[in-house]
């Protein structure tokens, strides 16, 4: 189960890096800042997941 929410949790930081990305290239705030709240969340949801690694040993 944890590996699964690390994967999702790469997933969703890579999702938001080529929204984020694109949204530059096309001069489109309102998509880079979706990009950037992705990836914020894939960022949120690694952390949790390594916190709760460390609260495992």
């Amino acid at each position: 189960m944890a590996g699964e929410q690390k994967a999702k949790a790469k997933f969703e930081q890579a999702k938001g890096k080529i929204k984020e990305t694109f949204g530059r290239a096309l001069g489109n705030e309102s998509v880079t800042a979706e990009g950037r709240g992705k990836k914020s969340k894939g960022d949120m949801r690694q952390m949790k997941e390594k916190a709760k690694d460390i609260f495992k040993r």
